[in-house]
């Protein structure tokens, strides 16, 4: 049973239980308890499955730790400490798994010098970076704290000898649970929760979680089932103990109008005025391209303020780099730091007392996570900024803020039923032991993740494992189980087993990328694609840095640090982060408001009390706002979460005719209606459209009459999962997912007998896989995952379902409009087309010349 804990516990309640090592040290270091304590301890002393969800610096590690250091230290000093791990801690990043081992360490010497004697409890790491002679001491002497990842975790339940260790575990800690549930690693782990309580039958769950929603959810996935029913698991929930100053913030008062260079010179000038006058900034940009430009800009613009006080830092950049930024951020030596998404998770930077975003950060939890970087203690205030430069990214930050200050959390998307995970896994547990198969599948389906999974669709995954499709054998995917279906057993087979299963185990998929290096330095990756365009002499920027290309080998490129020429900034291919489909209805809903305001023929007086009242924006803000729906209006119409605008146009020249579809609900959401609609077109009208998709919406163009409408008509609510499944089937999505889903599987080994298969060979052998599993059996379990994994994690089949149904329904209105040119919200969407291959300054002269257009055209309707 999910509860919430009502009441905190009092001071000396928690006083009473503590041993007077642990409470003489804690009252060295704080003055008093903080909330998160006062409710955690109590709970945790007492063996309660538990979630924590509190903001970043509010001492949810601490409240989690106490209790288990407390116990620790008392079986020490009674001389009952046993030779084994006793509390499991699980952490999606190393960096932080080697920050809580030395905030661990650390408070521990300090506690042995107040007891005056050792206490001899026993902290280690156990990663992907722990070495073999690590790992061989932990055998003899194991940490009583284990510190480990996912992954690493798994590789211990199916190791002989740590398995053993791991027998009796009184206490698991999942930190940033929130990062994990979200994917597929979460999965992984929930089945690893599964295993670990298999040996472990009275170990405590604690989940430590930043601001996230629906709390329930993620306590479900922390805690699972036994017996068919949903263990018991209280929630703390204090996400909002803090102060918080947010703020959206526009550096021109016209976001259309003004030229680029004066709106690129004012938006600088507002950040390096904020960054001289905090003491450390962190900046979020949501691609690692704008990562780099912003640190070049930074330094070029300003080369007194900013050189070898500012440093970037995201995940194409080598380990040693990253390190070295965290450390001297951690010791003040910078004065900013610039990042893509890397440090939007909780490891110890330091003091940052200001967080500042380039653009929207997508949803409201990204935001509330990243903005709870700054005043990392407790008592500080969360002090961050909205900048923006675009006027759809104005409205959709504003309402975003809005959401954030009233503590509208948008849901996290929990995968379910994953059979590449579920495949990896079973293959562990029979490293393990005999199975009977009804067991396997029970222990299975206690996981949360698992608990709605078929029978059907786990006996596919015993017999592919088991070789029950011989023909597989020719592309070289031969048992690694066996199977006994009168029995109904299975287990280990073959001597290699075991071996291939350590070495290919875990759910990220291998990316491409090239290491670049400075003689023998690694300095970063870039991806394939860029090196390909790259020619000697080439300047691009890395790490905030400039290098000359030389020449690549292999899958290294040799630069040259020496550079005084311009760079060329590198394109990364990384994907632009979605917007939440609760976030987008909020400002669905907020456009109708405005369209209601507008309706009504309220002054731009009223409205402008209005948009004060209702959002959290300046007064530059509030005007773009203002003139932006102004300008929707008397040119075409607004749309909204309960109203789509489905807007016609031909181009100037008239080589094609564009169909814009307003659908205010996320670009997972419209990515599958845009596709629907385009199978509906190629299926009834047997013609090829092309198709872009935005949050905001999606067009189709196509050159000759086509009836657009009636193709979005004939898309049904209870067809609309076959269609797009239908749609997908032989894109290139489609393709990339099935190798990352092989690959989790097993039927693509990433490593086999000390041989690692490169990414490019994964994708080729992914291909002709593919094309063998659809002449065995169109619906193969691992392809049916890979369908899946497209349409429900990265697309959102079900809201967009929702949509078509509250279409039939009359619920979302429709309405078509004829305009000579795209109107002010379709600009964004439409205009990629024309200007993804201009330069930044001749893209923001276009886009306003066009607007200029427009306004004429809206006077021309207003006075004509």
């Amino acid at each position: 049973m999910i509860t919430y804990a009502e009441e905190p516990y009092k001071p000396e309640q928690l006083r009473h239980i503590l041993n007077p090592i642990i409470e003489g040290w804690f009252f060295t270091r704080f003055k008093e308890f903080s909330l998160p304590q006062l409710y955690g301890v109590m709970e945790i002393h007492s063996r309660n499955n538990v979630l924590i969800s509190a903001p970043t610096g509010a001492t949810k590690t601490l409240t989690a730790f106490l209790s288990i250091l407390n116990e620790l230290i008392d079986s020490s000093e009674k001389g009952i400490l046993e030779n084994r791990v006793y509390c499991v801690y699980v952490s999606p990043l190393r960096a932080l798994s080697e920050d809580i081992k030395v905030n661990l360490v650390e408070p521990l010497k300090e506690m042995e010098k107040i007891a005056g004697k050792k206490l001899n409890i026993r902290v280690a790491s156990r990663t992907g970076d722990t070495t073999a002679s690590e790992r061989a001491k932990m055998l003899k002497h194991p940490p009583h704290i284990l510190i480990t990842t996912p992954e690493s975790l798994a590789i211990m339940l199916s190791s002989i000898k740590f398995s053993e260790l791991l027998r009796n575990v009184e206490w698991f800690i999942g930190d940033e649970i929130h990062a994990l549930a979200e994917n597929k690693r979460g999965v992984h782990l929930s089945l690893s929760l599964e295993r670990l309580n298999r040996i472990s039958p009275s170990m405590t769950r604690i989940g430590l979680s930043a601001t996230i929603a629906p709390l329930e959810e993620i306590a479900k996935f922390l805690v699972g089932y036994s017996n068919e029913k949903l263990r018991d698991c209280k929630i703390i929930d204090v996400q909002f103990i803090k102060s918080m100053d947010l703020k959206v913030l526009s550096p021109v008062a016209n976001l259309i109008g003004e030229e680029h260079v004066l709106m690129h010179n004012a938006m600088y000038s507002m950040m390096d005025e904020m960054i001289q006058s905090h003491r450390t900034t962190l900046i979020f940009t949501n691609t690692r391209s704008a990562t780099e430009r912003v640190v070049h800009f930074l330094k070029e613009k300003y080369p007194k303020n900013y050189t070898e006080n500012i440093g970037a830092h995201h995940g194409s950049l080598s380990k040693s780099h990253r390190h070295n930024i965290e450390s001297r951020l951690r010791k003040g030596e910078l004065k900013v730091i610039v990042s893509s998404t890397s440090l939007e998770l909780g490891i110890d930077i330091g003091f940052i007392d200001l967080v500042l975003c380039l653009g929207s950060p997508k949803s409201v939890a990204r935001f509330l996570q990243r903005a709870g970087r700054s005043g990392h203690k407790l008592h500080d205030i969360v002090k961050a900024r909205i900048i923006v430069l675009d006027r759809d990214d104005l409205v959709e930050c504003a309402v975003l803020l809005k959401s954030a200050i009233e503590k509208k959390i948008d849901k996290i998307h929990l995968p379910k039923n994953c059979l590449d995970v579920l495949a990896q896994q079973v293959h562990g547990m029979c490293l393990e032991q005999k199975w009977k198969i009804r067991d396997l599948f029970n222990l299975v389906k206690q996981s949360y993740c698992y608990a709605e999974l078929e029978w059907k669709d786990f006996i596919e995954i015993v017999e592919y494992l088991a070789g029950k499709y011989i023909s597989l054998e020719d592309r070289h995917i031969y048992a690694k189980i066996w199977y006994d279906e009168e029995a109904g057993e299975a287990g280990k087979k073959g001597k290699m087993s075991r071996v291939i299963h350590m070495t290919n185990i875990g759910t990220i998929p291998d990316e491409s990328f090239v290491t670049v290096k400075v003689g023998e330095q690694p300095i970063g990756h870039i991806d394939e694609g860029f090196l390909e365009r790259l020619k000697r002499g080439d300047v691009f920027v890395l790490g905030g840095e400039r290098y000359e290309f030389l020449y690549a080998k292999g899958m290294v490129a040799y630069v040259n640090a020496s550079v005084m020429r311009p760079p060329t900034i590198p394109s990364w291919f990384s994907e632009m982060l979605p917007l939440s489909f609760d976030l987008a209805l909020e400002i669905g809903r907020f456009r109708k408001l405005m369209n209601e305001m507008f309706c009504a023929k309220k002054s731009k007086a009223e409205i402008m009390v209005f948009i004060n009242r209702f959002l959290y924006v300046d007064s530059n803000s509030a005007d773009s706002i203002y003139q932006y729906f102004e300008q929707q209006f008397s040119f075409a119409e607004i749309p909204s979460h309960s109203r789509i605008i489905v807007e016609h146009y031909n181009e100037p020249n008239a080589r094609r005719k564009i169909t814009i579809f307003h659908t205010l609900y996320g670009r997972r959401v419209n990515d599958c209606l845009s596709r629907a609609v385009a199978f509906a077109v190629a299926r009834t009208q047997h013609r090829d459209v092309e198709i872009g998709i935005s949050d905001n919406g999606f067009y189709v163009a196509y050159e000759k009459s086509l009836n657009i409408m009636q193709a979005f008509k004939l898309i049904k609510s209870e067809e609309l999962r076959k269609i797009t499944g239908m749609a997908i089937e032989q894109t290139e999505v489609l393709k990339r997912r099935f190798r990352h889903c092989a690959t989790r599987a097993m039927m693509i080994l990433r490593n086999y007998m000390g041989h690692e298969k490169r990414v490019g060979r994964q994708q080729v052998s992914s291909m002709i896989l593919l094309s063998a599993v659809k002449r065995l059996n169109e619906n193969f379990c691992i392809l049916k995952e890979a369908r899946r994994e497209v349409l429900e994690d990265l697309m959102d089949i079900e809201n967009a379902t929702k949509i078509i149904e509250g279409i039939e329904k009359k619920v979302i209105l429709i309405k078509e409009i004829n305009t000579a040119l795209p109107s002010p919200f379709a600009f964004n969407l439409v205009l990629q087309g024309y200007t993804d291959i201009m330069k930044i300054e001749d893209k923001v002269e276009f886009i306003r010349r066009m607007h200029e257009q427009v306004m004429a055209k809206i006077k021309v309707k207003s006075f004509g």
